[in-house]
């Protein structure tokens, strides 16, 4: 995978790309269901009624063909294609209603990731939950080590709290390569609030870079899962 096609993978616009694609206005919407439930205090006929019209929604889509198909496992990371797998990440991705979804960008191998955090993500009253902060850092640390052009997976990753991270308010991760020294990685990342730049957290990596025939591994154990 080129340094190029990965960063340009990154910063794509994803509203532009995705114009006129129905599943994206339906992860939104499954979006906003989330955070309803989440904070919610209407009554029992409404859940109920709520309830009954998710449904109608899963039985619609239930019997329609389903699968994710790649080709091959760098086109997952980098390629345009209809099921992009950043457009699916539990974390960026926009057609993925669990994603809060963190925006990325990249200057050389500097991701910025912003985000605002609801209150689906809540751990400490008022805060974003620690385990949600160490899964971003690990997304945008995943996406910095792909800049190095050789990308791999987490093999270390360590997180100090620095201050308590606040929800509904925008924040920014930033993460870059500290150094490679082989099929190693190293990679670095902190998370501040915009606002006042106060430091929530740091985080440290290492990703060891991997060959092509694991990542074709993988594609065939999901395929087979599937």
């Amino acid at each position: 995978m080129s340094h190029d096609s990965f960063a340009a993978g990154m910063q794509d616009n994803h509203d532009e790309r995705l114009a006129g694609d129905a599943r994206l206005p339906l992860a939104s919407a499954c979006r906003a269901v989330i955070a309803e439930l989440a904070s919610s205090t209407a009554d029992s006929e409404a859940f109920a009624a709520a309830r009954d019209l998710l449904e109608q929604a899963v039985a619609l889509l239930a019997d329609k063909t389903h699968g994710r198909p790649y080709e091959g496992a760098e086109a997952s990371l980098a390629d345009y294609q209809e099921h992009l797998f950043i457009d699916h990440s539990p974390l960026v991705g926009m057609l993925n209603p669990l994603a809060p979804p963190i925006v990325m960008s990249a200057d050389g191998t500097q991701v910025t990731g912003r985000v605002t955090f609801g209150d689906p993500y809540e751990g400490p009253p008022g805060c974003v939950h620690g385990g949600f902060i160490a899964a971003s850092f690990d997304e945008i640390l995943g996406f910095a080590q792909g800049l190095s052009g050789a990308p791999g997976m987490t093999a270390y990753l360590k997180v100090d709290y620095r201050s308590p991270t606040p929800l509904h308010q925008p924040l920014c991760f930033r993460g870059d390569i500290e150094r490679i020294e082989g099929r190693k990685i190293f990679v670095k990342a902190q998370l501040r609030v915009e606002a006042d730049d106060r430091l929530c957290a740091e985080a440290e990596g290492l990703f060891l870079s991997m060959k092509p025939e694991t990542f074709d591994r993988l594609m065939r154990t999901r395929t087979d899962q599937a």
